[in-house]
């Protein structure tokens, strides 16, 4: 199944981010009937990095509520515009020490905790009478050098340290897979970490261990049916990104 867009003459209206937004919505919930899983067990997260602040706000008027960015300025500059909304702000790009207080300040999840470092400062930087910092710790499943994320061998140690963070409250776990290009072969990062998390609630059973985030534009069916409940979403909801201004 793939996500058909819309073609160059296509209408604006067709063209928007409203109709590429139900369009996805739609594609989530074929994915979930082929997998025979319920309507309503996997999230779409709109990722809205790069994108201005009035396509967040159309994509919120037709329904979407939780989204997620990638760079830390260009979220914080988009932020304020739109603090009228109910959004729910995820962080999904890579989190250095740095930028700990603004996630743990300006996010209600985090998906890319990888390292107990970052997980240490997020906990301490969370403003006090904030909700706990919903958060994923980030799983290298590829092995690929050059992605972040603990190993597979490793995620037991930090979790066990996590757990022990009061106002972070660990949900699950993120991965972003090495590409394969064969396609019998792009369901098996996702299968490995839906194993490992299976693994983890047997081993931490105190955690809720509600969510797996994975799974993009190009490769959304294949997270589906390997369990994936949070698929990160951008180009076929925006369009294509623009990053001359980013970070």
């Amino acid at each position: 199944m793939s996500l058909d867009m819309p073609s160059s003459s296509a209408s604006a209206s067709s063209n928007s981010v409203t109709s590429r937004l139900h369009a996805t919505q739609q594609h989530l919930q074929q994915a979930l009937a082929s997998a025979g899983r319920a309507s309503d067990s996997a999230q779409l997260l709109a990722v809205s990095k790069t994108r201005p602040a009035e396509e967040i706000r159309e994509a919120y008027n037709a329904g979407q509520r939780a989204f997620g960015e990638n760079y830390m300025q260009d979220a914080l500059g988009k932020q304020p515009s739109l603090e009228d909304l109910d959004i729910e702000w995820h962080f999904i790009g890579a989190l250095q020490s740095n930028k700990t207080r603004e996630a743990a300040t300006h996010f209600d999840w985090v998906h890319t905790v990888d390292r107990i470092k970052i997980a240490r400062r997020l906990d301490a930087q969370r403003p006090e009478g904030r909700a706990p910092l919903q958060i994923c710790l980030q799983v290298n499943i590829s092995r690929d050098p050059n992605k972040s994320g603990v190993l597979p061998e490793d995620a037991a140690s930090v979790v066990e340290e996590i757990l022990a963070l009061p106002h972070l409250r660990l949900r699950g776990l993120m991965t972003i897979p090495a590409k394969a290009e064969d396609p019998s072969l792009r369901r098996a990062p996702f299968k490995a970490l839906r194993e490992l998390r299976d693994q983890l609630c047997q081993q931490f059973p105190e955690a809720p261990w509600d969510t797996l985030s994975m799974g993009m534009t190009a490769d959304m069916d294949d997270a589906v049916a390997e369990g994936a409940t949070i698929v990160r979403i951008g180009t076929a909801i925006f369009g294509e990104r623009d990053y001359g201004t980013t970070h």
